[in-house]
C-alpha cells in the first residue's frame, strides 16, 4: 500500500489507537492512517482481563469522572450492538478477614460517593455508619449475571455475617467484611476493539503495517513521519501525529526529543479450569483485600527462605490477589491475577513469562477461596500470558497535546486501557478539534508535570488504584 500523505497518523493499533481512530473518523477529520507493526490489539490490549470499574481511590474525582463517562459510552455501544461486546455489571467484590479493614472500606466507600461513584449502603450492625448509609434489612440486591440495566450504582458494604454467608458462601469462613462495588464488571475487549476498527475503516481509515521510525518537524511542528515496512521505508506527510503506542509510547515520543515520565511493568495472567466450580460462574470479580503468607509445609518454607532468589515467597505477600470466571455456557475457566511484583521492567517483546506464576496466584487465591486448595495437590495446567502496564508516577493516563505542535498522546493506561478508551478518545478529539473540554481534562494533560508543585502533591496521594 502506497500512502504519501494523511491528515492524521496514529502510532499504534491497540485499544487506544483504535478508539482515537474511530472517534476522529466520526468527526470527519480527513484521511486517517493507523501505523501498526504487528496485529491490531495484539501487543497488550488482548492480554487484558477485560474489566471495568468506576471505583478509583485518589485525591479527587477525575478518575471516577473519566470512567463514568467511559462506562456511559460502553453502555451506549452495547445498546446499539446488542450482545456484541457482552457487557455485564456483576461488580467487584473486595473481601477481608481483617477487622481493621472495615473502617478503611467504609471510608473508601464514602470517598467514592463524594467523587461520583454512587451511594454507599451499609448492611449489618456498624456503629460508624450514618443513618443515611444504613440499608434496610433484606435490601441487598445480588448482581444480575448478564444485564447491566437497572442495576444499582455505588457500593454495598456488608458486615452482617449471615448475609455474607448467604450471598458469598464460597469465601473464607473468617471473612468479616465485603465491599461490593457495583458499577463494575467486564466485557469482550476483542469485540469492542473490532467494532472500533470497523467504524474507523468504514469512514476511510487505513491500517498500515510497519514501524514508525522517524517524526520530522518544520518550524516546531509535525510535518511528516517515516514508516519502515516489509517493502522498505515510506514518508507520510502529516500535520497531526497521535502517540498511541502503549508500552512503546516513550520511544515514540523520543523520536521528537520528548521525554515522558513513564515506566513499564510486566503483569501476568493465568487461566485454569475449575471443574469443582469453586468460583461461581455468575459471580463478580473477587479480590482479597488482605496481605497474606502463602501456605507451605515446613520443609518447603525452609528451602524457600534459604534460596536467595525465592526467599520472598516465604515472606508476607501483598494484598490484591483476584480472579473472575471466564467464558459462557459450559466453560469452567477462571482468570487469576496478582500484582506481587510491581517494579519497572525492561520492555521485551514478546514478554517473558514465569511458569511459577499460576501456582503462586492459585495459592494466593486459596486464602480467599478455600475450595481451590484441592487444586494445589496437582496444579492444573494453566494458560499463561502477560503484557506491560505503562504507568505515570501517579498512575494516571496522558491524554492531550505534547510540546511539539501537532503531536498528541493517548496512553499510560496501566492496565485500564479497555475501560478508559471510550472517554479518553473523546477527550483527545476535543483537544484536537478545539471542542469544549470536560472538567477532568487537566488531570490527564501531559503538561501537568510542568508545575513544580505537582510532583510533591502526587507523592502524598498514596493508593494508585492498581489491581
Amino acid at each position: 500500500m502506497v500512502v504519501s500523505s494523511a491528515d492524521v497518523v496514529i502510532c499504534g493499533a491497540g485499544i487506544a489507537g483504535l478508539a482515537a481512530a474511530a472517534e476522529l473518523a466520526r468527526a470527519d477529520i480527513g484521511k486517517i492512517v493507523i501505523v501498526e507493526r504487528g496485529d491490531p490489539l495484539a501487543l497488550t490490549s488482548d492480554k487484558s482481563t477485560e474489566c471495568y470499574r468506576n471505583w478509583w481511590p485518589g485525591p479527587d474525582a477525575a478518575m471516577v469522572q473519566l470512567m463514568n463517562r467511559s462506562i456511559d459510552r460502553l453502555e451506549q455501544l452495547d445498546s446499539a450492538n446488542p450482545g456484541r461486546i457482552r457487557l455485564n455489571r456483576r461488580g467487584y467484590l473486595y473481601a477481608s478477614a481483617d477487622q481493621a479493614q472495615i473502617p478503611l472500606l467504609l471510608e473508601s466507600g464514602r470517598t467514592a460517593t463524594l467523587q461520583g461513584a454512587g451511594p454507599l449502603r451499609v448492611h449489618g450492625d456498624l456503629a460508624a455508619a450514618t443513618p443515611a448509609e444504613r440499608a434496610p434489612t433484606g435490601s441487598y440486591r445480588p448482581a444480575a449475571a448478564h444485564n447491566w440495566r437497572d442495576q444499582p450504582a455505588g457500593a454495598d458494604l456488608i458486615v452482617d455475617p449471615a448475609l455474607l454467608r448467604e450471598q458469598f458462601p464460597f469465601l473464607n469462613e473468617q471473612t468479616v467484611v465485603a465491599l461490593h462495588a457495583r458499577r463494575c464488571g467486564w466485557f469482550s475487549g476483542q469485540q469492542f476493539g473490532m467494532l472500533l476498527l470497523e467504524a474507523a475503516r468504514a469512514a476511510g481509515a487505513i491500517l498500515l503495517r510497519g514501524e514508525l521510525t522517524a517524526i520530522e518537524q518544520r518550524g516546531g511542528k509535525v510535518s511528516s513521519v517515516e514508516v519502515a515496512g516489509a517493502e522498505g521505508s515510506i514518508t507520510i506527510a502529516t500535520p497531526l501525529l497521535i502517540n498511541a503506542a502503549g508500552p512503546l509510547a516513550g520511544a515514540c515520543a523520543g523520536l521528537m526529543g520528548i521525554e515522558l515520565p513513564l515506566i513499564n511493568e510486566l503483569h501476568l495472567k493465568a487461566a485454569i479450569a475449575d471443574p469443582l466450580m469453586v468460583v461461581p460462574r455468575e459471580g463478580p470479580m473477587l479480590i482479597w483485600n488482605d496481605s497474606i503468607t502463602l501456605d507451605w509445609d515446613a520443609d518447603e518454607r525452609a528451602a524457600l527462605r534459604d534460596d536467595p532468589d525465592l526467599h520472598w515467597l516465604a515472606e508476607r505477600m501483598p494484598a490484591g490477589a483476584h480472579c473472575r470466571p471466564e467464558g459462557e455456557g459450559t466453560s469452567t475457566q477462571v482468570l487469576m491475577l496478582w500484582d506481587y511484583h510491581s517494579e519497572p521492567a525492561p520492555l521485551i517483546i514478546p514478554p517473558p513469562l514465569d511458569d511459577t506464576f499460576p501456582e503462586i496466584v492459585l495459592r494466593g487465591m486459596a486464602h480467599m477461596l478455600p475450595g481451590l486448595r484441592p487444586y494445589l495437590e496437582r496444579v492444573p495446567r494453566a494458560y499463561l500470558d502477560g503484557g506491560y502496564y505503562t504507568k505515570t508516577p501517579e498512575n494516571r493516563p496522558l491524554i492531550g497535546p505534547l510540546p511539539v505542535e501537532g503531536a498528541y498522546i493517548i496512553g499510560a493506561f496501566s492496565g485500564f486501557g479497555l475501560m478508559a478508551a471510550p472517554a479518553a478518545a473523546e477527550l483527545l478529539a476535543a483537544h484536537i478539534l478545539g471542542r469544549a473540554l470536560p472538567s477532568y481534562a487537566a488531570a490527564f494533560h501531559p503538561q501537568r508535570y510542568a508545575d513544580p508543585a505537582y510532583a510533591a502533591r502526587i507523592a502524598a496521594w498514596g493508593a494508585s488504584g492498581q489491581l
